[in-house]
């Protein structure tokens, strides 16, 4: 069985239909690694511009038009959300949004599968607790 978050220090390996997804490291030997995704089986990682997002209040940077997934990877974060009963940790699992392993908040609206949702410009992407709350638009 194939565990959907590994550490960062053992490099990234994840199961996506028995396929491994392949990423890069810049800079190890100063202890700084950039874990962006550059292989999967049938997605393709692009880097186009670079735009500036938030997570859970942080301010991130990842490539336009990539998946929020792949950025937030690159950007170091491994766990995207808890499953709903046990709150056992969930991360970038299928890349393909057959699974809910991804599902955040983006932009207020939650269960957005962020394997598969481009990223923009300015987007807010937050941890989501269970099933998510839809806010009322200003």
């Amino acid at each position: 069985m194939c565990p959907s978050v590994i550490s960062a220090a053992r490099g990234l390996r994840a199961c996506s239909g028995g396929s491994r997804l392949v990423a890069r490291e810049r800079g190890a030997e100063a202890g700084v690694t950039d874990a962006r995704i550059t292989a999967h089986p049938i997605l393709e990682f692009r880097e186009g511009k670079k735009v500036r997002f938030t997570f859970d209040g942080r301010e991130l940077e990842g490539y336009e038009g990539e998946p929020i997934a792949a950025a937030l990877h690159a950007a170091g974060v491994r766990v995207l959300r808890e499953s709903p009963k046990l709150k056992r940790p969930r991360g970038f699992f299928c890349a393909i949004g057959n699974c809910s392993s991804c599902l955040m908040t983006v932009d207020g609206r939650p269960n957005v599968r962020v394997c598969v949702e481009k990223l923009r410009e300015g987007m807010r992407v937050e941890t989501q607790r269970g099933k998510g709350v839809l806010l009322a638009n200003d």
